[in-house]
């Protein structure tokens, strides 16, 4: 059967169905050539990249409006370790107001950094429940 998918996948039909199934089988004919008494082809835990070491980079809108102080993912809140603002509760210059697009990569389970296009770059902290800080960002006068 993996010979006809491959084949197919060759061909180009199917590509993009088959494609992912095919290569899944083909490894899996492969991994099970090996000998009975030959371990798993498994790095060990100290050489396999961690989920939290490989980090993760989203599409984002982050608000601006009352200056950079939060940014909301879901239902967490990621507090600035150092807030923006251009002292009256406005984003500082050169800021999008009240949004400014650019990717959020999240680079630990508790630390996420913002950039855009324009260079700008802010480090954002977990806000934890019952931690220091606010668990929500307040809505400027």
């Amino acid at each position: 059967m993996g010979v006809s998918v491959m084949r197919e996948w060759r061909r180009g039909t199917g590509a993009a169905v088959v494609g992912p199934m095919a290569v899944a089988a083909a490894v899996g004919v492969i991994a099970g050539c090996a000998s009975a008494s030959s371990p798993p082809s498994v790095p060990p835990a100290s050489v396999r990249p961690s989920a939290a070491a490989t980090p993760r980079s989203v599409p984002y809108n982050l608000y601006t409006h009352c200056g950079i102080a939060y940014a909301k993912v879901g239902n967490r809140y990621y507090q600035a370790t150092v807030p923006l603002s251009d002292g009256s509760g406005n984003p500082p210059s050169g800021w999008g107001n009240p949004y400014q697009q650019g990717t959020l990569t999240f680079v630990s389970p508790t630390r996420a950094i913002f950039t855009d296009k324009a260079g700008h770059r802010v480090v954002f902290t977990l806000v934890t429940s019952g931690g220091h800080g606010r668990s929500t960002a307040s809505v400027c006068a």
